[in-house]
């Protein structure tokens, strides 16, 4: 069983569908993530999909409660750790990697798949950090276009501490910045999915959390679920953009709340 403090809130499940990430640190000693690091600095060739052979502890990272514990709240208790998973090493010197999107160019409002990015060491600025567009996660866009843009207003870099695990929707618009330090930079990326459509909330959910009507006025309601899903606007966009985006957050709640039709 999972203990409640490390599910997430109505608040925190809000925001992740409006911004398409949550970021949480490992409760490893930081001596497990620095012993991970020097395992991958010693690796003479990248083992793709098999680097969790190759740095078996890495396990223990996806089995610590603070993450499980927002797999959990996310994707349902039956979540599944798919095959795939891959070992970005940012040598010094690496530029940028262009914008893109995972998987196929067909976008699903479902909650079903997400990203784990974790980072045994800490990522500073300079070190080419990934880089992600916050909202990005509903929108299309093909690889060969997103390859000739530059920045975006809002784009988020993951300089984090050594331990994180930034947990992001599958689509999630998202590159690294080139490294500029002398260290190399590590992440492990691993995929998930959902394996069954939820009945119930899988967080730590209170059933009179969505308020039906918004008094625009009250400052205290603007961390209220109501508030974030109608009004998160990460991409600043206006007009019918805002009104799409607000409709399949609600849809997203409502399957994450078990009343996907």
């Amino acid at each position: 069983m999972i203990e409640k403090r490390y599910l997430l809130t109505d608040t925190e499940v809000a925001h992740f569908l409006v911004q398409g990430y949550h970021t949480v640190e490992s409760t490893l000693p930081l001596s497990v993530h620095e012993n991970i690091a020097c395992q991958l600095d010693a690796l003479p060739e990248n083992p793709g999909d098999a680097i969790l052979e190759s740095v078996p502890e890495l396990r223990q990272v996806l089995d610590c409660p603070a993450v499980t514990g927002v797999c959990h709240s996310l994707m349902g208790s039956d979540y599944e750790l798919k095959s795939h998973r891959h070992w970005h090493c940012k040598q010094p010197g690496d530029g940028f990697m262009q914008w893109h999107q995972d998987s196929i160019n067909q976008r699903d409002t479902r909650i079903d798949r997400f990203l784990a990015l974790y980072y045994p060491r800490t990522v500073t600025a300079d070190m080419g950090p990934t880089v992600i567009v916050p909202g990005t996660q509903y929108r299309n866009a093909p690889t060969d276009r997103m390859a000739t843009y530059s920045n975006f207003r809002g784009q988020v870099p993951l300089v984090v501490p050594a331990g994180t695990v930034a947990v992001t929707h599958h689509d999630l618009w998202h590159g690294t910045a080139a490294n500029r330090s002398s260290a190399r930079r590590h992440m492990i990326k691993f995929l998930f999915r959902r394996t069954r459509s939820n009945t119930e909330p899988t967080w730590n959910h209170d059933s009179e959390s969505v308020d039906s009507q918004i008094n625009w006025g009250r400052t205290d309601q603007m961390e209220s679920v109501a508030h974030i899903l109608s009004f998160g606007n990460p991409l600043g966009v206006g007009g019918t953009d805002q009104y799409k985006e607000r409709v399949i957050r609600r849809r997203c709640w409502e399957q994450l709340l078990g009343e996907d039709e």
